[in-house]
């Protein structure tokens, strides 16, 4: 199995929906450090 670990960061102040929601996605899908 491969594993991988991705650090995704924005810049402060910016507001990112499209981030939100596949956060949100991520998070019900049950990967777990999303957020």
């Amino acid at each position: 199995m491969i594993k991988a670990r991705i650090t995704v960061t924005l810049k402060n102040g910016v507001l990112d929906p499209q981030g939100k929601a596949i956060e949100h996605a991520l998070s019900g899908m049950g990967f777990d450090g999303v957020g």
